[in-house]
C-alpha cells in the first residue's frame, strides 16, 4: 500500500471495507437464519423430517372368534398371504427407451405366477406407485412361484418390489352350518348380515397406528412393536347356540324341504326356563366362505326375518288368556256349530267336524269356532293385550339386525268382531319362528315370558370377562297354574285322534299344537289355496320341559298339514336333542351289561339271509335305546314269541322286548323271517333271531 498512490490505496481501502461490510451482513444473516431454522422453526423442520423418513401403518388386530357353548369354534381369522408389489421398486434402473419390453415381460411373469390378466398388471406396473395389491388370498402354491420370480438364484433377471403381505381371512370350520345366523366378513375385514355384523364393534378390536423407519425407496426398515397385541385383537364370544342341535336342526329341516318340495323353512330350539337359543336354523342356507357364489335369499335368516301368519298354533294362547281371565274354564264345552258359523258375513269353517268340544279337545281337533268363540268371549281389548304380553306384536330382542316385529294389528287400530275371531285362530296377524318359540316357553316354564339369550358371553383378548348374559323374565304372561293347565292340554295334541301325533316322542309326553295356515296373495288381498304355511310348536317333556321347540315350512308342495309335515321334523329333532343332553325317558332303568352285550354280538360277522353281513352302525341298531331292552330274565317264566313279519327294526324290537325276549338282528329293512316262528313259547330271555331285508 505504501507504493501506490494514495489516492488509489484509498479505493482499495474503501473496496475492501465495503466487501467486509457485506461479508458480515451476510455472516449475520446466515446466522440468523440458522437461528431462526434451529430454534424458532426447529420443531417443525424435526416434524417434516420425521414424516419423511417414518412411514405410519395401521395395524389391524384379529377379529374375535365366535364360538357355541361348550367352546366349539364357529367362526375364526387366520392369517393368508396375499401380494403387492412396489411399481417404483420394480422399475428403478429400467430404461424404457432401451428396454421397452422390459415392463411386459414383468407384468406376463407376475400375471402368469398369479393367474392374473397380464394387461391389468401392466398398468399397475406403469402407475408407478409405492403400493398396490397384485392379488389377496392367495395360495401356497402362488406363493411359491412369486418367490422364484424374486429369487436371483433361480432366474436370471429377479422381479424387484414384490411383497408377500400376512393378511386376516375369516373362516367358517362347519361351512355351512348356521351360515344365515354368523353372516360373513367382506375383504375390508368389516362384517356383512348376522352377528358377523351386529357385533362388529366386540369383534373387530381397536386399530393402532405404528411407526417405522424406511429407505429411500420406502421400504420398511424398523416398525416401532406393539405394546399388548392381545389388547388389540377383538373380543371372544360364546353363543348360547349348541352345535349339535344346531346341526341336527339343519339337517331335519334340509330334509323336510327336500321331501316336501318347500321353498324355505326355519327351526328354533330354546331352553325354556332361561330363554338360551339352542339353535336357530334357516333353509335355504348357504356356506359364509364362499359367499359370494350364493344367492341373497340364501343368505336370509328366516327365524328372525320372516313374517307369517301363525295359523292353529295362537289358539294355545288364545285359550291360555281366557283361563287366566276366566272367561273359560278347563271343563267347559263349547259349541262348534257343527263345523260351519258365520260372523259378519263371513263363515268360518272346521276341518274336523264337532259339535260340544271342551277346551283340551278344541286343541287336539284344532277347532277354528271353538277358537273365535273364545276370542269374541274374551273381548277384542283382552285378547290384544294377552297376545302382547306373549311377545306378539314386538321384536323378541335378539341382537341379530333387520329382525322383524311382527304385525297384530294394522295401524294400531282396535279390532272389529270378525277380525278378533280371525286372530284367535291367527289369521289377520304375523309373527316369526322365534316369536313363536319364546311364547310357547312361557307356557312351559310356568307362564314367565323370558328374554331370548344368544350371547351368553364376551371375553377380551386377555380371558376377562367383558360382559356376561344372565337369565331374565320380560314379564308373566299368564300365572304359573293357567301354563300348567294349557301344558297338560297340549299333550292330547300328539296323542289319540289329535293333529299332532307325528310329533310324539317314544317314552316322553309331548305338549304342542299343530298349524296350517293359508297364504294371502299380496296382488289381490285373498286367501290362496294352493301356497301355505305348515308349521308346529310345543315342549318336551311335557311335564319336565328341557326343550321349547318350534318348526315353520314355507310353502311345502307334496302336502301342507301341519301334523304331517312340520311335527315329524320336531319329532326327529327333540329325539337327538334329548339323548345328545343325556335326558332319559320315564320309568328308564339300568340295564344289565350282559343283554347289552347280547345285542351287540350277533353283529360280529354273520351273513344275513341274504348274504350280507350285518353292522353295527346301520341305522336300525343305532336307534336302539336302553327302554327297547327286556327286563332281567326269570327263571321260571315264559314268552311266547310275537310275530314281526314285514315290521322295520324298532317296532320289531319293540315287539319282541315287550315279550321279555332277547333280538338278535342281521341285515337291515324289515323282517323278512324270525327264528323261532310265531306263536312258540320260549324261555323268557330267550333269543329271537330278526332277519331284515330292504323292502322292495
Amino acid at each position: 500500500m505504501k507504493n501506490l498512490e494514495p489516492e488509489r490505496a484509498r479505493w482499495i481501502k474503501r473496496r475492501m471495507g465495503v466487501i467486509c461490510g457485506l461479508m458480515a451482513v451476510a455472516c449475520g444473516m446466515i446466522v440468523s437464519s440458522a437461528y431462526r431454522l434451529q430454534v424458532e422453526d426447529g420443531p417443525e423442520w424435526r416434524d417434516l423430517a420425521e414424516a419423511q423418513r417414518q412411514r405410519r401403518m395401521h395395524i389391524a388386530p384379529k377379529r374375535g372368534t365366535v364360538y357355541d357353548k361348550n367352546g366349539v369354534a364357529l367362526a375364526v381369522s387366520v392369517e393368508v398371504p396375499s401380494i403387492s408389489a412396489d411399481a417404483y421398486e420394480m422399475l428403478r434402473g429400467v430404461d424404457e427407451k432401451r428396454t421397452p419390453t422390459r415392463v411386459r415381460e414383468v407384468a406376463t411373469l407376475v400375471a402368469g405366477a398369479l393367474g392374473l390378466d397380464a394387461a391389468e398388471v401392466e398398468a399397475k406396473i406403469r402407475a408407478r406407485r409405492r403400493f398396490v395389491w397384485l392379488k389377496r388370498r392367495v395360495s401356497a402354491e402362488e406363493v411359491g412361484r412369486v418367490r422364484a420370480l424374486s429369487d436371483p438364484k433361480k432366474t436370471a433377471n429377479p422381479v424387484r418390489g414384490l411383497q408377500i403381505e400376512g393378511e386376516g381371512r375369516r373362516y367358517y370350520p362347519n361351512r355351512e352350518l348356521a351360515g344365515p345366523l354368523l353372516g360373513f366378513v367382506a375383504p375390508d375385514g368389516e362384517g356383512k348380515e348376522g352377528l358377523e355384523l351386529a357385533l362388529e364393534d366386540e369383534l373387530r378390536g381397536h386399530v393402532e397406528e405404528v411407526r417405522g423407519l424406511r429407505d429411500r425407496t420406502g421400504k420398511l426398515l424398523f416398525a416401532e412393536g406393539v405394546t399388548n397385541e392381545k389388547a388389540l385383537a377383538g373380543h371372544g364370544v360364546y353363543l348360547s347356540i349348541d352345535q349339535g342341535i344346531q346341526y341336527a336342526a339343519e339337517q331335519e329341516l334340509d330334509s323336510a324341504m327336500r321331501t316336501y318340495e318347500a321353498v324355505g323353512g326355519s327351526v328354533v330350539v330354546a331352553d325354556p326356563h332361561t330363554g338360551e337359543i339352542l339353535a336357530l336354523a334357516s333353509a335355504p342356507g348357504y356356506n359364509p366362505n364362499d359367499y359370494g357364489d350364493s344367492q341373497i335369499i340364501a343368505r336370509r335368516n328366516r327365524a328372525i326375518h320372516d313374517r307369517f301368519e301363525p295359523g292353529s298354533t295362537m289358539k294355545v294362547f288364545t285359550v291360555a288368556a281366557a283361563l287366566a281371565a276366566h272367561t273359560l274354564t278347563p271343563t267347559q264345552k263349547i259349541y262348534c256349530e257343527k263345523g260351519s258359523w258365520a260372523v259378519d258375513n263371513v263363515v268360518f269353517h272346521d276341518t274336523h267336524v264337532s259339535e260340544w268340544l271342551m277346551p283340551t279337545q278344541l286343541l287336539a281337533v284344532s277347532s277354528n269356532i271353538g277358537a273365535a268363540k273364545v276370542g269374541i268371549e274374551l273381548g277384542e281389548a283382552r285378547l290384544y293385550e294377552s297376545l302382547r304380553r306373549f311377545g306378539f306384536g314386538e321384536p323378541s330382542g335378539l341382537p341379530l339386525p333387520g329382525e322383524a316385529s311382527g304385525v297384530l294389528r294394522s295401524r294400531g287400530r282396535p279390532w272389529v268382531q270378525v277380525e278378533t275371531a280371525a286372530a284367535s285362530f291367527g289369521q289377520g296377524i304375523s309373527t316369526t319362528t322365534v316369536q313363536l318359540a319364546m311364547a310357547v316357553s312361557a307356557i312351559a316354564n310356568g307362564g314367565k315370558l323370558m328374554e331370548p339369550i344368544l350371547v351368553k358371553r364376551v371375553l377380551d383378548g386377555g380371558g376377562n370377562t367383558v360382559r356376561e348374559v344372565t337369565p331374565k323374565v320380560r314379564r308373566e304372561a299368564v300365572p304359573a297354574n293357567v301354563a300348567k293347565t294349557v301344558a297338560e292340554m297340549l299333550v292330547a295334541v300328539t296323542e289319540g285322534e289329535g293333529t299332532g301325533v307325528e310329533a310324539a316322542v317314544a317314552g316322553f309326553k309331548v305338549a304342542g299344537k299343530t298349524a296350517t295356515a293359508q297364504k294371502a296373495d299380496p296382488e289381490t288381498g285373498q286367501y290362496t289355496h294352493d301356497r301355505f304355511t305348515a308349521s308346529f310348536l310345543g315342549f318336551i317333556p311335557a311335564d319336565r320341559p328341557r326343550l321349547a321347540i318350534a318348526v315353520v315350512l314355507d310353502e311345502p308342495m307334496l302336502t301342507h298339514a301341519g301334523g304331517a309335515v312340520a311335527a315329524p321334523v320336531f319329532r326327529r329333532v327333540a329325539e337327538f336333542s334329548l339323548r345328545y343332553l343325556g335326558v332319559k325317558p320315564e320309568g328308564t332303568k339300568e340295564a344289565p351289561l350282559a343283554q347289552v352285550a347280547a345285542l351287540a354280538a350277533p353283529s360280529a360277522g354273520k351273513p344275513s339271509s341274504s348274504g350280507t353281513p350285518w353292522k353295527t352302525s346301520t341305522p336300525p341298531l343305532a336307534r336302539v335305546s336302553l327302554t327297547d331292552l327286556p327286563p332281567p330274565s326269570s327263571p321260571n317264566g315264559t314268552s311266547v314269541v310275537p310275530t314281526v313279519m314285514g315290521l322295520p327294526a324298532r317296532e320289531a324290537l319293540r315287539a319282541a322286548t315287550h315279550n321279555g325276549l332277547v333280538p338278535a338282528l342281521f341285515g337291515h329293512g324289515i323282517v323278512t323271517r324270525q327264528e323261532p316262528p310265531p306263536g312258540q313259547v320260549v324261555p323268557r330271555g330267550a333269543t329271537v333271531t330278526l332277519y331284515f331285508e330292504p323292502p322292495t
